[in-house]
């Protein structure tokens, strides 16, 4: 018969033991019980063993983290062997693998990685990394540095300006970013080191100056194989003196400290357009996008303006033409289209390209768009033209190859072809492919936008014209291409020769 531990201890305190024998009974009794007690109550184990093993693991990972190879007192390197920041950290990973190097590398906490902030100066990119084009002569870097208010300006609009520009020609982005209010996505080439430092140092200077680029602008960059950078991107130190109201000369004064060579390699070498207006575009997080050149300047409250029209627009294959004007350089920018028009009847302002290459824009129509402000006309009395809203004015009937309009149109636009570089066939060729493939061209109004100088042949080099040839050449292989991918040949350029 058996008796419960409890009962023998009652048992046994009641007994009175003379001899050790029976005490040494008893106190074995009641460590057997005591074992049988712990035994009834088995979580008192395991809660044990729970706490025993956290803390072995708390103890082992601590002792992971604890590297050999890492010096808790390492201070960093000499004032002289100090490594050039990325832009993406304050530390810079070791490199070599030689038994010197890792004794002397740091601990490194996670915290440390900090990416360059939204309103800081250094570009954002690993000239070490970067994207090839689909030939590797072009390296590409998106969104090195974003504007402020970028992403917000993205979300509020429905088109984002793509353009492009080499660095010697920024300085016209200010007056296209005091214009334009919505999101502006540039793609900037630049071509070894010197350039690379100008662009750098320029950049600080417009974000500096001017709160629109500062807010507004995203930059990307592409540069050449044959003249990669080779240091990381820096914190620009600015000189004393420069003077915000003249963008244009402080971007001369960085300009003119590059070598001989430097100049001469670019005047020798192709500017890859088409790389850059892919990369820009690409880089705007809009549904449509305004494909433009750095120099050219939009209307004002254009942006504001084309919202309002693009919300009612549901044409999937519509590409929306914005004439296009140069202007004397002694007239102030005009404020409205009635302003253009009677520069333009004054002889101080003339549709683009209209004595260098006619064709450029001709197809636009500029004496049809134009009638709406004209009395004798007529037009000037409808109610959509008093309304000041965008609208459209025509469409373009008259398409013709060379036609190269600047146009807003959804991102699913085709790209331009990268085998195009320099000058010549890198606008009209993805025109042209776009007429291909079924789109239409429509001309609003009243917006419009402007390029400074009213251009001859007499300022165009030659090197222009021998571009213009090669890509003459490569054109008779892409009109096939475009053929062949949409069974189409509207122009009948199959059949004549380029």
């Amino acid at each position: 018969m058996s008796v419960s531990c409890l009962q023998w201890e009652k048992l046994m305190r009641r007994t009175q033991y003379g001899d050790l024998a029976s005490f040494r009974n008893r106190q074995n009794v009641i460590r057997r019980c005591e074992l049988l007690k712990l035994g009834c109550r088995p979580w008192n184990l395991s809660l044990v063993s729970v706490i025993i093993v956290t803390f072995s693991n708390m103890l082992l990972t601590m002792l992971l983290l604890q590297s050999e190879d890492c010096d808790t007192n390492y201070t960093g390197p000499a004032d002289d062997q100090q490594p050039e920041t990325n832009g993406f950290t304050e530390w810079n990973l070791a490199v070599g693998t030689s038994e010197s190097a890792v004794q002397q590398q740091p601990c490194i906490d996670a915290r440390d990685y900090q990416q360059a902030t939204p309103e800081s100066d250094v570009l954002r990119m690993d000239v070490r990394l970067g994207r090839w084009d689909v030939r590797r002569l072009y390296k590409m870097f998106d969104s090195v540095v974003v504007g402020s208010q970028y992403t917000a300006l993205s979300d509020k609009y429905l088109s984002c300006i793509a353009t492009q520009s080499s660095v010697e020609k920024l300085h016209s982005l200010v007056q296209v970013a005091h214009y334009w209010t919505g999101p502006i996505s540039i793609a900037v080439f630049t071509a070894g080191d010197e350039d690379f430092v100008v662009f750098q140092e320029y950049l600080s200077y417009l974000r500096k100056c001017y709160a629109p680029i500062r807010e507004r602008v995203t930059f990307s960059v592409a540069m050449p194989k044959a003249r990669l950078v080779n240091g990381q991107p820096k914190d620009a130190q600015l000189p004393e003196g420069l003077d915000c109201l003249k963008p244009e000369a402080t971007l001369n004064r960085f300009v003119q400290g590059q070598s001989k060579a430097q100049t001469t390699w670019k005047t020798k070498n192709v500017y890859p357009q088409n790389h850059l207006r892919n990369l820009a575009r690409k880089n705007c997080q809009t549904d449509y996008v305004f494909l433009t050149d750095v120099d050219i300047i939009p209307s004002s409250n254009f942006s504001d303006l084309l919202n309002e029209f693009l919300k009612n627009s549901a044409c999937d294959k519509c590409a929306y033409v914005i004439p296009t004007y140069e202007l004397d350089m002694r007239v102030r920018f005009p404020q409205n289209k009635t302003d253009l028009v009677r520069l333009a009847n004054k002889g101080l302002a003339r549709p683009f390209h209209q004595k260098v290459f006619i064709h450029n824009q001709y197809a636009t129509n500029f004496t049809r768009w134009s009638w709406d402000v004209s009395t004798s006309r007529g037009a000037g009395d409808s109610e959509i033209v008093k309304s000041g809203k965008v609208h459209v004015s025509h469409e373009v009937t008259n398409f013709e190859f060379f036609y190269e309009p600047f146009y807003v149109a959804r991102d699913t636009v085709p790209a331009h072809d990268e085998r195009f570089m320099g000058y010549g066939y890198t606008r009209n060729t993805q025109v042209y492919e776009m007429y291909v493939a079924g789109y239409e061209f429509l001309v609003l109004s009243p917006i419009f936008t402007g390029h400074w100088g009213l251009q001859t042949k007499k300022g165009r080099p030659a090197w222009r014209e021998r571009q213009n040839s090669l890509n003459r050449k490569l054109f008779e292989g892409f009109k096939k291409e475009v053929f062949a991918r949409y069974n189409r040949d509207p122009l009948k350029m199959m059949k004549r020769p380029n």
